[in-house]
This record gives C-alpha cells, structure tokens and sequence, in this order.
C-alpha cells in the first residue's frame, strides 16, 4: 500500500539574496510546521528540514542563495499521515482521510469512492469516482451528512441544482 501524504505547506517566491523563502504553512500555527520531521516533496523523494521565521519567511536547510531558492518554489510540503496526532474529538477527522472512502446514496445506492478531496477557495469538495462521470459535490453536513471513517463510507445527499444538472445534462 502506498503511503499517505499529508500537504502542510508551499515554499513561495525567495526573499533576500540569501536562500530566504516565503512558507505557507497549512497548519493551524504555521510555526508547527517544523515540529512534523522532514517534509518531503510529493513523490516522497526530497526531504526538506525547514525553520519557520517571523513574517511568513523560512530558511530551508542547505539553501543558501536566491537562484537556489528560486527553483524551489511552488514546491509542495507534504509528511506522512502516520506522523499527525489523531484528532481530538471522535467527529473530527482529516480531509486526506475521506479518500478511498466508498460513497453512498442516502437510499444506500452506491454512488462511488472518493477520489480525492479539493479545494479552490470556496470550501472543499469531494471528488466522487464511480459508474458514469465523475461527481462533485460539496463538502458540507447538508451535502455530507454522514462520515464513517471507522466503517470507510461517507453518505452523500448531492444538493438538488447538482442532481438535476446531472440528470438533465445536454451533451454539448
């Protein structure tokens, strides 16, 4: 089974001449992004020892000038799931933890599995693989009502302007 891994941040565009970059840390505090270990790339290939500093900017381990923290840049941080501390409240969970995760109707009619869960700034949103075209739907409790992740399923209830589209869609 391939690994799971969690994205915690991006390095940005460099600061200064001296290997200085711009973080942007997805978690809570974005100084804890330090304490998860060496963060890799998304293949799992590179590791990255980070040090958070004041104003958003960070030192990257072996980074020394601005040419070599230029080609860092867009550079995604993930850690390994297994490395986060599991949620402190039995209904919270990580949205990485939605995927694989087989999606259900509310009449229990298989809709798919969860390929992956996205986000463009308008709140998050699962993508749903099954039989036909892909699904989006919303992440919310109205559209999301159920999450099972000890029993691996979420229930899903697309809200009605969706399952009509869906329903009614012209081939163009």
């Amino acid at each position: 089974m391939a690994v799971k891994r969690v994205l915690l941040g991006e390095i940005g565009r460099p600061h200064g001449v001296r290997g200085l970059v711009r973080l942007h840390a997805f978690t809570e505090d974005p100084k804890a992004i330090a304490g998860y270990g060496p963060l890799t790339d998304a293949a799992g290939t590179r590791r990255f020892a980070v040090t958070p500093l004041p104003n958003g900017l960070a030192r990257i381990e072996g980074v020394a000038d601005r040419d070599a923290a230029q080609r860092l840049t867009g550079t995604k941080l993930y850690v390994e799931r297994d490395r986060l501390p599991p949620p402190a409240d039995p209904d919270e969970f990580l949205l990485c933890d939605l995927e694989g995760l087989a999606a259900f109707a509310e009449d229990g009619a298989a809709l798919g599995t969860v390929r992956a869960v996205e986000d463009y700034g308008a709140g998050p949103f699962l993508v749903i693989e099954g039989e036909g075209p892909e699904r989006l739907v919303p992440f919310t409790r109205a559209a999301v009502p159920v999450v099972d992740i000890a029993g691996g399923r979420v229930t899903v209830v697309p809200p009605a302007e969706v399952a009509a589209k869906l329903d009614g869609e012209d081939a163009a």
